[in-house]
């Protein structure tokens, strides 16, 4: 918000420079973002009187002005403004001035030969405007001549930019900040009232009611009906105080509802009365607050016909729509030039109705953003009455009629918040001032006092066996932010000065470590980016696609509204991407949650998955340049490198029930009897949609499983095995085997028959063919057997290798080659 501290200084008292203030605020959370400062922008410029006006000789566009400012001889000035005219009264540059809006010293010149001492100056070269048909005319009916002319223009000024927090929401007006800097410097209030304001009750002319079907949508809402007002431009001083903030000046009614916006955080509207009728069909009017119909329409005051949701909040007259609740009016019932009777709307409405309105619309306005942080509803009274005081004062309407509803049974009272003065001593610790002395080390109770008094709170003290504590009443405009004990303690941290407590470190500094879980998500990620896997990161929220998903009530977009279930889809939309972009294939893995519902009931899930495709080897020019899709066993071999890595030993078994994987090419993977996972290759008819290169796999892990595994002690702790230094001795094996027998079976099977001297087994052939049977396969193995003390004997081996062979006959029906 646009602070101005000319308007600022007369709510309140304070001498600080606005370096100062801007330092002040910033430390006690209100973001100062720029300090502009109006003063230099028509430094040098003051007040002239043009005596006379004559064509250049020499130029069709340009006036030969004498201008009088208060010297002993008027300036010569060549103008090229085709509103210049004897008589006006006008700023005048001088010669030495610099206007930094358009970056102009001024200097003597000639212009077509006619020496000029000076420039007459529009409103957009004093940086009022972003255009100006032509020199600006002060209406002045005793002008000073040779006066500054920065009063005139509102340019005696210093405008602060200031960021209020979301709990903030009394930062979005003048009387809040107001009151924020009265607390900081102790500078005294100057809260404007609306005094003499006379509400009669009845009216003959027309009927006035409000409804309020959902109160809980709208708890209070207020309706004046002032007739005989007189539209015009509002006075210069309510003008320059809208611009400085950054507000269009429009006309002196609607002026007046963005400045009671802008001093009080309170949104108005105000409607043309008869216009209104004529919407409504009757002279009689019931404004009402309700949530649009399918099928309704609005035109708004942007021009823009609306098509309303169901979740947007309207304004009715006799049930129809004329305004966008909290959010933008109606164009059919706007004020304009030629409004005689007005209909002002004062209300309260609840902030998420407004939020899921002004979204369902798309549009985000002043009076939006104030109703969807909270809206003081103790003050709405006194912000309608300040607006109709000025309503009669500048557009001289008379008040005929109010009505008004409200759902509250009596003032809004706020809770009182207990807080102890142990309470804030543990949480804020020690003062810098009670370093050296144990007097004052710690806030003292009066000091806490004045504090919270200076902010408006109530307090009523407590002393019970020595312990200080109070019962806290909050003001109003305080409600939304100040709830618990601890935000009350924040607040005396905030005002007392964080740079006010002592940082003493802790008297002992242990060192910190992480814990075993994240040491191994930490190795984890290690090691598939060992792998040659880049790191991928994807929002949980997705499109809503099936009636397992957990959906959001009010997303922000149609892409975004609902959590996922599954994180392949994901994976695969980033290597169609990268593909896409000529980026070649992409081999990657993310960690994440996955989420389900399922009879109401909700769950969460994390995972590791990845994705793996395309030619990672290097030397393509030895084979012409041609890509070699990479195989599902060298795929596996990453999961394995991984696994091996940390010791863990991984079984793989087939598994066709994965729909995004190819049925024949995936298995399931077990970590002794827990399921960790799926891995396979992606399904055809799902690299056809997609248009992926065929060799594409994909995994999905358990990562609590994963973890839980690879944090053990046994799998942490590398322990070092001897090697013996005497040579091996080979045996190979090769038999015929059913096609639905998995290695991991034989291997697990060989292992166990081979015993201790087994030192290794490698799977060299697989063979599928002529000469094989139907529905088997030929595996060839190389069984390596070593001793760490002697060398092995065919005494020693053969017992062995015949053991292996039988379990295999055993428990496979192998039919053995060799």
């Amino acid at each position: 918000m646009r602070i101005s501290l000319k308007w600022l200084r007369e709510l309140v008292e304070f001498t600080l420079t606005p370096e100062q203030l801007a330092e002040t605020l910033t430390v006690a959370g209100f973001e100062v973002e720029e300090i502009e400062d109006r003063t230099t922008w028509a430094k040098g410029v003051v007040l002239g009187r043009i005596l006379e006006a004559e064509k250049h000789p020499d130029a069709d566009k340009l006036q030969i002005c004498q201008v009088d400012i208060g010297a002993e001889s008027p300036l010569n000035i060549v103008c090229g403004a085709a509103n210049a005219r004897t008589g006006m009264v006008v700023p005048v540059a001088t010669v030495g001035a610099h206007l930094p809006r358009i970056n102009l010293t001024i200097k003597k010149s000639k212009l077509r030969g006619v020496p000029s001492e000076g420039m007459i100056c529009s409103l957009t070269e004093l940086g009022l405007e972003k255009e100006s048909e032509g020199i600006h005319g002060f209406n002045l009916s005793d002008p000073v001549l040779g006066s500054d002319v920065r009063p005139l223009l509102g340019l005696d000024d210093v405008i602060l930019d200031i960021t209020a927090t979301a709990n903030r929401a009394d930062g979005l007006s003048m009387v809040g900040i107001a009151r924020e800097v009265a607390a900081l410097t102790g500078g005294r209030l100057n809260i404007p009232e609306a005094a003499g304001v006379m509400m009669p009750t009845g009216n003959t002319t027309s009927k006035l009611e409000i409804s309020l079907p959902e109160p809980q949508i709208c708890p209070i809402y207020i309706g004046t009906v002032i007739e005989g007002v007189t539209i015009a431009p509002a006075p210069d001083w309510l003008q320059q105080r809208l611009q400085s903030a950054g507000v269009r000046p429009i006309n002196n009614v609607v002026d007046v509802t963005n400045y009671i916006l802008l001093e009080w955080g309170q949104p108005l509207h105000g409607f043309d009365r008869d216009r209104l009728q004529q919407v409504a069909g009757s002279p009689d009017l019931t404004l009402g607050v309700r949530l649009a119909r399918e099928g309704e329409s609005l035109k708004t005051l942007d021009g823009q016909s609306r098509t309303l949701e169901p979740e947007t909040l309207l304004i009715t007259a006799n049930d129809h729509a004329v305004a966008l609740a909290g959010v933008m009016g109606g164009e059919a019932t706007e004020v304009h030039g030629g409004t005689e009777n007005l209909m002002l709307e004062a209300a309260i409405f609840n902030p998420v109705s407004i939020r899921r309105s002004a979204r369902s619309q798309g549009i985000r306005t002043e009076a939006s953003t104030r109703y969807e942080r909270g809206v003081n509803i103790v003050e709405l009274p006194l912000a309608c009455r300040r607006a109709i005081q000025l309503m009669t004062e500048l557009a001289e309407g008379t008040v005929v009629v109010q009505a008004s509803s409200s759902s509250l049974a009596s003032q809004p009272t706020v809770a009182d918040v207990p807080l102890r003065l142990e309470r804030i001593h543990q949480i804020l610790g020690t003062l810098k001032r009670g370093e050296d002395t144990l007097v004052e080390a710690f806030l003292q109770a009066d000091e806490v006092e004045n504090i919270l008094a200076a902010l408006g709170c109530g307090l009523i003290r407590q002393d019970q066996g020595g312990q200080v504590s109070w019962r806290v009443t909050v003001p109003p405009y305080r409600a939304r932010d100040l709830e618990r004990e601890i935000d009350l303690i924040e607040e005396v941290a905030r005002l007392y000065g964080y740079d006010g407590f002592g940082d003493t470190l802790p008297s002992k500094n242990l060192p910190g470590e992480l814990p075993p879980e994240q040491q191994a998500i930490r190795q984890l990620r290690a090691a598939f980016r060992a792998q040659g896997l880049t790191e991928l990161m994807h929002y949980s929220l997705v499109k809503t696609t099936g009636d397992q998903q957990v959906t959001l009530a009010n997303p922000l977009f149609v892409e975004y509204s609902a959590l996922r279930t599954e994180m392949v889809s994901g994976l695969i939309d980033a290597f169609v991407y990268n593909l896409e972009n000529g980026n070649g294939a992409l081999n990657g893995f993310e960690i994440g949650r996955i989420f389900a519902k399922a009879d109401d009931q909700f769950t969460e899930q994390e995972k590791i998955a990845g994705i793996i495709g395309g030619d990672s080897t290097q030397g393509r020019w030895i084979r012409g340049g041609q890509e070699q899709p990479i195989t599902w066993y060298e795929a596996k071999g990453i999961l394995e490198a991984v696994f091996h890595q940390f010791n863990l030993q991984v079984d793989y078994k087939p598994d066709p029930s994965v729909a995004q994987l190819h049925p024949g090419r995936t298995a399931s993977l077990w970590l002794g009897d827990a399921h960790l996972g799926v891995f396979g290759q992606l399904h055809p008819r799902l690299r056809q949609q997609r248009e992926l290169p065929d060799a594409v796999y994909g995994f999905v892990l358990d990562l609590p499983l994963l973890v839980a595994a690879i944090a053990r002690t046994e799998n942490r702790v590398r322990q070092f095995q001897g090697f013996s230094l005497l040579p091996p001795s080979d045996r190979d094996i090769a038999f015929f085997v059913p096609l639905d027998v998995p290695v991991a079976a034989i291997l697990q099977s060989m292992e166990d028959a081979g015993g201790k001297l087994l030192e290794s087994i490698e799977l060299f052939d697989d063979y599928r063919g002529q000469g094989v049977p139907e529905g088997e396969r030929s595996l060839a193995f190389r069984l390596v057997y070593r001793a760490g003390d002697r060398t092995l004997t065919e005494a020693d081996i053969d017992p062995l290798q015949k053991k292996v062979r039988e379990s295999l006959v055993e428990q496979f029906n192998a039919r053995l080659r060799s």
